[in-house]
């Protein structure tokens, strides 16, 4: 989001009417955000009126409306038109799906290097896998649901799939497996990663030998990561998810990545966070 406006501001900067419609409504924005910020404004609780909001910032109506339609695509605030409690602009208390589109437009924008996405899935994705697993480990009664993960490996198992259609599953039980565990940063951040890994994925199948011997390894391989998870063996999980990932991508020769393995503690014995932990 924008830098918070603190201290007098000039003319430009500030809310008065002789600022250029093309920044006024960024005069909104910077105000609804330092009032979350300072705590003013809090999940549930709504904005002010569009009027009373124009008239306290001197902007005009359609600068407040463009800052909230900004607010919304962000996914930190809900608009309802009508009357009642529900209607109006309120702070959204969990803005992860908005984290994800963003994520997704910087993607499309950028086009992000396939190396530096598939780095990143060497680092995130294996240390999700081990949380999962030390989940499982400590919590018998209470485990990371991972139905939705295991559900879309059968969809996988249908011979009839096409490389189009088994890579777009293939790449939706990676998001799964983030959304299981509980971290809605890590399940937004592959959430938004998700049509790039999907696009490159699909990319590189001509390169390989044997669509039909690639896809059963795959397929065994996602079974093996499941299980390693359900055994609680984060060490294992992490290490699979890391061949399972790199694997892919030097026999596709789609990125030359040099990641090394991951080291991971067996059930966080020597203190170590999990990802879905608290700093």
């Amino acid at each position: 989001m924008t830098g918070i406006v603190v201290g007098p501001q000039t003319t430009a900067e500030s809310g008065d009417a002789s600022a250029a419609p093309s920044r006024a409504w960024r005069v909104a924005l910077e105000h609804i955000e330092s009032q979350l910020l300072s705590g003013d404004l809090r999940p549930g609780e709504h904005l002010a009126p569009e009027r009373t909001l124009a008239a306290d910032l001197g902007v005009a109506r359609s600068s407040v409306r463009e800052a909230i339609r900004v607010l919304e695509v962000l996914g930190l605030v809900r608009t309802a038109t009508g009357s009642g409690p529900k209607a109006g602009a309120i702070i959204v208390a969990s803005p992860a799906g908005g984290l994800s589109e963003v994520m997704r437009l910087h993607v499309a924008a950028q086009g992000f290097p396939v190396a530096d996405v598939v780095e990143a899935r060497l680092v995130v994705e294996p240390a999700i896998a081990a949380h999962l697993a030390r989940a499982h480990g400590r919590k018998a009664g209470d485990a990371p649901d991972l139905g939705q993960a295991s559900a879309l490996l059968d969809a996988m198992d249908a011979l009839d799939l096409s490389p189009a259609e088994f890579l777009a599953l293939d790449t939706r039980f990676h998001v799964a497996l983030a959304e299981a565990s509980g971290n809605t940063v890590l399940a937004a951040t592959m959430a938004g990663l998700r049509d790039s890994i999907e696009g490159y994925v699909l990319q590189a199948v001509p390169n390989l030998s044997s669509w039909a011997a690639t896809s059963a390894r795959l397929r065994a391989e996602h079974r093996g990561i499941v299980r390693a998870i359900e055994a609680g063996n984060d060490t294992d999980a992490a290490a699979r998810v890391h061949a399972h990932v790199a694997g892919y991508h030097a026999e596709s020769r789609t990125a030359a990545v040099a990641a090394p393995a991951p080291s991971v503690p067996n059930s966080g014995r020597d203190g170590a966070a999990d990802p879905g932990s608290a700093p």
